[in-house]
C-alpha cells in the first residue's frame, strides 16, 4: 500500500480536505482522510485530484493542428476541414497515427486520464490502449441520405467488435454525427442500436451553430447549400419547424445515456429539455470561439439543473488539449458557478455520461487510483478556485502506483 500526503485532497464527490492523506492498493483507493498517517509519501504543498476527463475530442484530427484558421463562421471552417482531410486520403497515414499518438501523450501529461474520442475511422483505439488512456471511442456514422440505415448500423457494430474489447479500459459505441448529417431514419436505427446494448452511450453534435438552427427549423441556408453541393441532399427530409434539441428529442434519441455536445444555440425550453431528459451536455468552449459559433451558455445550463461534461474538441478548433485550460475558459464565461461544480464536471460528470462513473472521476475507496497532484502555493486559500485559473502541465504530477 502506498499512502499519499497533500496540503489538500479533492475527492469532487464531497468537499475538499486540508491536510489530507490517499491510500492507494494495488491501483485501488484503498482509503481517504485527514491527520497524521504512518508511511506516507509526502507531497507537500499540492492538490490531489482524480485524472480529469476529457469528454468530447477527435484524436484522429489531430495532425490539423495549426492548419485550420480560427474564423467567424461554423460553415467556413467546415469547409476548411474537408478540405484539409482530403490530402490524407488513408486513415492510417503516418502523418495521422504519429499526431494521435503525441497528442494522447501531451493529453495525460496535462492530467487527463479519461477520453470521449469522436472518430470516422477507428485509427486511435489501438494507440488510445497502447498509452493506457481509457476512453469511450464513438464510432461516428453521418448519412442525410442513406438507402438502408440498419444495414449500415449493422455494418458499423461489425466494426466495433471486430476491435474486441480486449482492454476493457477502451470501450466502442456508435454515435451519429449531427442533425443536419444524420438521416431521422439513421438517427432511428442508431438508437435502436443503443436500446440493444444497454452499456453503451451514445453522442451528438448538437445546437452548435446558428446555421444548424436554421436548417433543422425550416430547410433553408448554409447547411441546405452544402448537402445539395455534396450531392447527399435528400428530397424526402422534411424541416422540423422546431429547435435542434426539440427535433432529437421528437424523435427518441436524446436521453440520459446520450451526450450532447456543444449546444450553444439552446433556448429555455430546449435547456428545461435536456434537463428533463438527463442528458449531459459536453461543453468546448475554446472550441465553441474558435469555430464562431458563440460562447455556450454555461450559466443557464446549471441553472437549468443540467448535467454538464467538459471536452476539449479536437487540434483542429483548440490549441491544445489541456482540460485545466478548458476549465479556465469555463471559469471566465460561468463566474457565478461554485468552482467546486466546475471541477465535478470535468471529473466525475464526464466519467459517469461516457459510462465509467463506477470507475473514475472521484477520489472514493474502491475507484481506480487514477490520481494527479498539482503543485498549489503555500498561501492558497480556495483550492478550488485555484484550479480553475489555468494550470499548465508542468505543474502536474501523475501519482503512478
Amino acid at each position: 500500500m502506498v499512502v499519499y500526503r497533500a496540503s489538500w485532497i479533492l475527492p469532487i464527490s464531497s468537499p475538499p480536505i486540508g491536510d489530507g492523506w490517499v491510500a492507494v492498493e494495488d491501483g485501488i483507493v484503498a482509503g481517504v482522510g485527514t491527520g497524521t498517517k504512518a508511511g506516507v509519501v509526502d507531497l507537500g504543498s499540492a492538490a490531489i485530484l482524480p485524472a480529469l476527463v476529457n469528454a468530447h475530442t477527435h484524436l484522429e484530427l489531430s495532425y490539423l493542428a495549426g492548419a485550420i484558421q480560427p474564423t467567424d463562421r461554423f460553415l467556413d471552417w467546415i469547409r476548411a476541414v474537408m478540405a484539409a482531410r482530403r490530402r490524407y486520403p488513408d486513415p492510417r497515414d503516418p502523418v495521422i497515427l504519429s499526431s494521435a499518438r503525441t497528442t494522447i501523450a501531451a493529453a495525460r501529461a496535462a492530467g487527463t486520464g479519461l477520453m470521449g474520442d469522436i472518430s470516422n475511422t477507428l485509427v486511435a483505439v489501438p494507440l488510445l490502449r497502447e498509452a493506457g488512456m481509457a476512453a469511450r471511442v464513438f464510432y461516428e456514422l453521418l448519412g442525410f441520405n442513406t438507402d438502408d440505415p440498419a444495414g449500415r448500423v449493422r455494418a458499423a457494430r461489425a466494426a466495433i467488435d471486430a476491435e474486441g474489447e480486449s482492454g476493457a479500459d477502451v470501450r466502442l459505441s456508435l454515435a451519429p454525427h449531427a442533425p443536419y448529417s444524420v438521416s431521422p431514419g439513421l438517427f432511428t436505427a442508431i438508437r435502436d442500436d443503443l436500446d440493444a446494448h444497454p452499456a453503451d452511450v451514445s453522442t451528438v453534435h448538437l445546437a452548435e451553430s446558428p446555421d444548424e438552427v436554421e436548417f433543422i427549423a425550416r430547410g433553408t441556408g448554409g447547411w441546405r447549400d452544402l448537402l445539395a453541393e455534396l450531392g447527399v441532399w435528400s428530397t424526402a427530409w422534411r424541416p422540423a419547424g422546431a429547435s435542434p434539441v426539440a427535433y432529437l428529442s421528437a424523435l427518441g434519441f436524446l436521453d440520459a445515456r446520450v451526450l450532447a455536445v456543444h449546444a450553444v444555440q439552446c433556448s429555455p425550453d430546449d435547456l428545461a429539455r435536456l434537463g428533463t431528459l438527463g442528458t449531459t451536455v459536453v461543453s468546448c468552449p475554446r472550441s465553441n470561439r474558435y469555430v464562431g459559433v458563440g460562447d455556450p451558455p454555461l450559466d443557464a445550463l446549471y441553472a437549468w439543473s443540467v448535467s454538464v461534461a467538459f471536452g476539449t474538441d479536437s487540434l483542429a478548433s483548440v490549441v491544445d488539449l489541456n482540460m485545466f485550460a478548458e476549465l479556465a475558459a469555463a471559469r471566465r464565461l460561468a463566474p457565478r458557478v461554485p468552482a467546486g461544480r466546475l471541477l465535478e464536471s470535468a471529473t466525475l460528470r464526464g466519467a459517469s455520461a461516457l459510462g465509467f462513473g463506477g470507475q473514475y472521476g472521484s477520489i472514493e475507496a474502491g475507484k481506480r487510483a487514477s490520481l494527479i497532484a498539482v503543485r498549489v502555493p503555500a498561501d492558497v486559500a480556495d483550492v478550488e478556485e485555484y484550479l480553475l485559473s489555468g494550470i499548465e502541465p508542468a505543474a502536474v504530477t501523475w501519482l503512478d502506483t
